[in-house]
């Protein structure tokens, strides 16, 4: 795993996940970059399901202003860390170590909005893509993308979201949804 772009571009991230962790492939991510484009610059970003941290440690390479990881592994975390210490960065990121609909309710309470959120939850948890888009249709406008199983169709609107777009990359499908009448 490396950074794509940004800041930090060509850096090494730690590769080796632990079990049950899939990370999100440099080329997929590439293409999720692409798609946001310069829109993440200065963004709230949540990188959910985080794994070992690229897509967040990828978007704070890009000019986010806070990344928020939210990863329930406890070695995850402590990889999360130890790729943030390795690239150098020591602020502007939140590790939140625990279930995702937790901490989206967490942040719900505590009035944190995101920009972009990115969740990549195991892809046999139907039950974690249900409950986020739950959870995110009741949000303030933002973009939100999962990443799934091409095999899996995910809805084309959820409440007051609708997906605007889908791409399918080997194994895996990203859905983008955004509230209906916020920008595209």
């Amino acid at each position: 795993m490396r950074i794509i772009s940004g800041r930090y571009k060509s850096r090494r991230l730690k590769a080796t996940p632990p079990a049950g962790i899939r990370p999100t492939s440099d080329k997929l991510k590439e293409t999720i970059f692409n798609i946001l484009g310069a829109s993440v610059e200065g963004s709230v970003f949540l990188d959910g399901c985080a794994g070992m941290g690229g897509i967040g440690i990828e978007a704070l390479s890009r000019g986010a202003q806070t990344v928020y990881f939210v990863e329930q592994s406890r070695k995850a975390c402590r990889i999360i860390r130890e790729n943030l210490q390795s690239v150098g960065i020591e602020e502007g990121c939140t590790i939140l170590e625990m279930d995702l609909i937790k901490a989206l309710d967490l942040c719900v309470r505590n009035d944190v909005h995101f920009d972009i959120a990115f969740l990549d939850p195991p892809y046999e948890r139907e039950d974690v893509y249900q409950a986020a888009l739950e959870r995110f249709a009741a949000a303030p406008a933002g973009l939100l993308i999962i990443e799934h199983s091409k095999r899996k169709e995910l809805p084309d609107s959820a409440g007051g979201l609708r997906k605007i777009r889908s791409v399918v990359q080997g194994d895996a499908r990203l859905a983008f949804y955004r509230r209906v009448g916020g920008p595209v």
